[in-house]
């Protein structure tokens, strides 16, 4: 078995003399790595590869806060984008109260439209869901959550021509393409700002969830103008309340 000698390492300094010992100082070295050929000791310093991680890492070392009430994590992240996160944050918890507000009066006993009442249960269940995830990534980031007031929303849901359920539903409809167009202005806020990880964040996590919550209640509105206010209304609620959808 041949036996290959183990690369040498040399530190130089700027000069390009070899420093020994003491000599050796982490602010001025650079490394530079020497293979032997054949087992020979003759050998000679690859050129061109010289690494000087002290230099390269002083910049970002220079960046480390020191101050406990600052964020260690924090790189790269525009004081713009952690107030477009929190502003999107109130719209996803303003848009979970209206829901929950929409379930509540269509569980009363003499509403009784249990299926619509369970989907926009669930409707708000899942938008805090969005605003929590929003704040996870927030921390992750660096950022600080602020939370602002929710406005307090209608307990009525009756409309003389149209009838509850498709109000509360055309009014859902309003509400996802809302958000939507929130999302998407927290989208350009993080491309203005060059910020990739944010922008992949709200692909990822929202925009197209998003496009697919406007395409279903957008089917949920044309199904229920086409039933009227009278008993296909309880039918379409049954079919929310049995399988989870209308069809």
């Amino acid at each position: 078995m041949l036996l290959r000698a183990p690369p040498t390492i040399f530190f130089r300094n700027a000069s390009g003399e070899n420093l020994t010992g003491s000599s050796i100082s982490p602010s001025s070295v650079s490394v530079v790595c020497a293979a032997a050929k054949g087992g020979s000791s003759n050998s000679k310093p690859i050129t061109g590869v010289v690494f000087e991680p002290f230099e390269e890492v002083k910049k970002e070392l220079n960046l480390v806060p020191t101050v406990p009430q600052q964020s260690l994590a924090r790189q790269k992240f525009a004081d713009e984008s952690e107030a477009a996160i929190n502003e999107q944050i109130n719209v996803e918890y303003n848009v979970s109260y209206v829901y929950h507000a929409m379930y509540a009066y269509l569980d009363r006993d003499n509403v009784a439209l249990k299926g619509l009442a369970k989907f926009f249960k669930e409707s708000s269940e899942e938008e805090r869901d969005h605003a929590e995830k929003l704040m996870e990534y927030q921390n992750k980031r660096g950022g600080k959550v602020k939370l602002q007031s929710i406005l307090m929303p209608l307990s009525e849901f009756d409309h003389a021509e149209k009838g509850d359920a498709l109000y509360a539903m055309e009014l859902a409809l309003s509400l996802e393409k809302l958000t939507n167009e929130k999302l998407l202005h927290l989208h350009a806020v993080a491309n203005k700002n060059n910020d990739v990880q944010l922008a992949d964040f709200v692909e990822s996590e929202f925009l197209g969830e998003q496009v697919d919550a406007i395409k279903k209640i957008s089917e949920y509105v044309a199904q229920l103008r086409r039933v009227g206010k009278g008993h296909g209304v309880w039918h379409f609620d049954q079919a929310l309340l049995n399988d989870g959808a209308a069809v």
